[in-house]
Formats: C-alpha cells, structure tokens, sequence
C-alpha cells in the first residue's frame, strides 16, 4: 500500500511505526491498486489539524477507514481507560479508543465535501499489537480489533475490517479512480503541508505553506526513484522541496548531504540542523564526510545545481555518494532559466552526462513565490520561464527612470518611505539589491535618516535576522533567498547582455509581494 509520506516522521510510538510498516506491506497485489494510507500525526506541521487527531486513514476503492493505534498496555476498569507504556508510565483516556475512533471517523467524513461524503464506504478499526485476549464487550464488535494475535496477519484482518463495513453500506459502490484521487488531493494538502523558506521561528504555526501538485508529483517520484532531476524557475520551490526530502530521508535513518554554491544559501540552511543532515558547498563534500567521520553519504540533494554542473565537481559528488551518481540515490534541482554563468561554472555536456544516468525528470511548472505582476514583469523583460502563478495578484511592478544620480538617490528614498511609511512594512520586509559593492552603490549615497536604517547583510545573516534594519545585498550573493519587498537599484536595463540578463533574473525574482526597480543612471 502507498503510505504518505513515505517514511513516519516524528513519532515516539513504537506500535505506530510497526502499524506503518503492516500498512506499507498490504494490498501490494494487482487487483488490489489504489490503496494508500496517511498517517497524520507524524507528518510535517499543518494549518488546519483536522486530521490531526487520527493516526492512520486508510483510503481505496471499498472505503475511507480510521485506525486508532494504542500501544503498550491497556486496560479498562469501571468504564475508564488507561494505556501503559514500556517505561511503566499509566495514561488515562477520556473515552475509549473505540469511541475515540468513531468520533475521528464521522469528524473526518463531516469535513469532505458533499460528493465525496457519500461516495465512500466509511468505518474505523482499533488497533493494540501489544494485547491478547481482551475480553468481549457489548461496547464494541470484535471485528474492529486487532489485537496481537490479529496484528501477526495484518492485512487479513485489514480485510476483514473493510468487508464488515461494506456490508453494514452494501449500496454505495466501489469508489472510482477519479473519486479516489479527489479524495487524495482533498486530504493531501493538509497532510504535505511544509514550511516556507520566509517564515520564522514564531511564525510557523500560522503561515504554511501548501505544495503544489507538480511539487506533490516531486514526491512522489522521489518515492519511487533514487536519482531524480527537478527542474525550475526561481520560485517554484526547490529549496523548500530540497529540506522537506533532507527531512523524510534522514528520518528514515539516511546520512544526507545537501549541497549548493552559495556560502549565504548554506549558512541559511544551516540554520535548521537536522539528525543525520550534512549542509555543505558542493566543492567541500570531502571536507564536510570528513568532519562527519563517513566514508560515503547515503544520499545527496544538490541545490542551485545549474552552478556546479562541471565534471570537476559532479566527481566531487560521485566520489562521495554511496554506489556514485551511476546507482547512488541523489535529487538535483536546478534552474532551466539564465541564472546559470552568474555564479560558478556551467557546461552543458555535464548535465548529458548527469542524464545518462536515466533519472526521472520532474519538471517545477508553479510558482509560489512571486505574485503575479511581478512574475509578468519578469516573463515580458526577460523572456524566461517562471512558470504559472500560484500566488496570486499583487501591487503592480514600481519602475522609475531617473536623469542623473541625485534624481535616483530621491527616488530610492521615496520607494522606502512608501513601502514603510504609507504600505506598512517593516524594515525586515526590505531588501535592497544591487550589482554593486555597498560603497559604489547609490544606497551608499542615502540621507542620514535612511543610512542609520539599512543594514549591509553578510553570510551570516542572509535574511536580515533582527528584522530591525533594511538590507542590503549584492544579487549573486541573495541568490536563492527571498523577501517581501525588494528595491533593485544600480542595473541598467539587460538589452543583449547575458550578465545583466542573469542579473535582472535574480534581482527581480526574489521579491515575493513587491518589486520595485531603479535603473542605474547612464551617463
């Protein structure tokens, strides 16, 4: 059976685990597709926890099916529960993991939408591997128990469980293919919910962020495949779906290395560490499995990889992979557009050479990081390919032409005092990106009052930390981070040139909600 997410996360349940296990080992035949299984509370952190209650919903042709798991011990005495776990620690249960169960079951069928409510066979099952012989009981049928006798041959008592529920509903039909991928993509979102990379600490609980269906597709594939490359313009997500796999492989028990070219972009993930998660530069792998006292990783993200696709360090990384890049387990992200050349080294046969490999390809088609206007903008002026809005409109592009430099220091002046004074935002909303050092760039030039405001960023704090200053940074150096309002100032227009192209590029596309551009003065 297909389980989602792949592996269970963030769990200190023994029996869920080995629940997890039996479920992923069932339904395996051919006449029995379509089956699939999500186990809610060791998924990912989502906005609305409406699952959030239910350990295992079972999904298939011949029903939606809740289990609740109870683990260690249990016991009942007087009409009250309580669990035991193997610590020797006693938990008493407000209802019993029947009752408990049905109510998960009817909550979670209230909340589908009218034409999948009645389109599903509905039932629930308590499951407790570590019991015998409970005792029979008018509050429940012995049906909807595994205990851990039952638990020895799972899925003939998964069977069991879904033909009693069909024959209390023998007129509703075998949900459809349709149906059932309805089904998925309704409950999906909630249970593949990640973090973006613009939240912080405080914030995660109420901004989430919801993978799209081509990110949902990303996934998969890396499910069912060890060598896959994903491909994207800026802002379909990459960095964000690089963690959320660094997230599921290590807690599969994996060593992964994730990799990139930018000093800043590593300090940035960096900030997160995970158990079993080496962050390195992709030229550095041999220093970073050296500090990590292995010998080889078990598998490797590789971000911003349209800047290391040379053969000097696609050998890095095939030297340091377990069985290399030719059988080894690896996800390469990279940009389709004209990023490549702005920082490190691109050949184009060393991405035939990646090829030969025969991943799968999975192509980033939504954008969720740019809002429309600004993907527009970037679309028209650059030609490259952003993808389809998934964000949403937004304030229109701010483009303003100045004659000479004064003119140019005035209107960088006046964006600010608009975006923070008549718009709202925060100076840690701010970035001001430039092709040019702090001290040759006009923001050098501002006024006092905005100078004792701006705060030249660093590697070590690429996304202006302390939220109490305005940034500034130079474009290659921002390159796969964002913010809410960017002013990109000292670029000419891109005209022909490639540099200038690649400069706009990623200047422009890391604003998510406000571009505001202007263009160097020429003399």
């Amino acid at each position: 059976m297909r389980m989602i997410p792949s592996e269970p996360l963030h769990t200190d349940s023994p029996a869920e685990k080995r629940v997890f296990d039996q479920l992923r080992a069932s339904f395996s035949g051919s006449d029995q597709t379509g089956w699939f299984a999500m186990h809610s509370l060791n998924l990912p952190r989502h906005e609305y926890k409406r699952f959030g209650e239910i350990d295992f919903i079972v999904c298939g042709p011949d029903g939606v099916f809740v289990l609740e798991v109870k683990g260690g011990g249990v016991s009942c005495r007087d009409g009250v529960w309580e669990t035991r776990n193997r610590f020797g620690e006693t938990n008493r249960l407000k209802e019993s993991p029947f009752k408990q169960a049905e109510g998960a079951m009817h909550g979670l069928m209230k909340k589908l939408p009218h034409t999948l409510h009645h389109a599903f066979v509905s039932g629930y099952g308590v499951v407790m591997p570590d019991v015998d012989n409970l005792p029979e009981s008018a509050e429940w049928d012995r049906t909807v128990l595994a205990d851990a006798k039952d638990f020895k041959q799972f899925e003939k008592w998964l069977i069991r469980l879904i033909k009693h529920w069909r024959e209390k509903d023998a007129r509703t039909p075998r949900a459809t293919s349709d149906q059932l991928k309805q089904l998925r993509q309704h409950l999906r979102p909630d249970f593949e919910a990640v973090v973006p990379l613009h939240v912080t600490a405080g914030e995660v609980e109420s901004r989430i962020a919801r993978l799209t269906e081509d990110q949902l597709r990303l996934i998969d594939a890396v499910e069912a495949n060890d060598r896959v490359i994903c491909s994207g313009g800026a802002g379909t997500g990459k960095t964000m779906l690089g963690l959320e796999l660094a997230k599921r492989w290590t807690a599969a028990g994996m060593n992964v290395a994730m990799t990139c070219h930018s000093p800043w972009l590593k300090n940035f993930l960096e900030r997160n560490p995970l158990v079993g998660l080496t962050v390195c530069l992709s030229d550095s792998i041999h220093l970073a499995a050296r500090r990590s006292s292995i010998d080889n990783f078990d598998a490797i993200i590789v971000d911003e990889g349209q800047d290391i696709l040379n053969m000097e360090s696609l050998s890095k990384l095939d030297m340091y992979l377990k069985d290399g890049l030719e059988k080894g387990r690896w996800c390469f992200f990279h940009d389709i557009n004209n990023q490549s050349g702005l920082c490190g080294a691109y050949v184009p046969d060393a991405y035939e050479y990646l090829r030969s490999f025969s991943p799968t390809k999975i192509p980033l088609r939504t954008n969720c990081r740019n809002s429309l206007p600004i993907l527009n903008r970037i679309q028209s002026a650059l030609q490259a390919d952003m993808g389809n809005s998934g964000v949403g409109d937004g304030p229109s592009v701010r483009e303003s032409f100045a004659g000479d430099r004064q003119e140019a220091i005035q209107l960088i002046e006046h964006e600010l005092e608009t975006l923070t004074e008549k718009e709202g935002f925060v100076y840690g909303d701010i970035v001001i990106l430039s092709q040019l050092p702090f001290v040759d760039s006009l923001a050098s030039s501002l006024s006092p009052r905005w100078q004792k405001t701006i705060s030249v960023l660093d590697g070590a704090s690429p996304l202006n930390s302390t939220r109490q200053s305005i940034g500034f940074a130079q474009i290659p150096d921002f390159k796969g981070l964002e913010s809410e309002a960017i002013v990109l100032i000292d670029l000419p227009t891109p005209g022909s040139r490639a540099d200038l192209r690649s400069l706009h590029y990623v200047g422009m596309s890391r604003a998510r909600a406000v571009l505001s551009i202007i263009p160097a003065v020429i003399a």
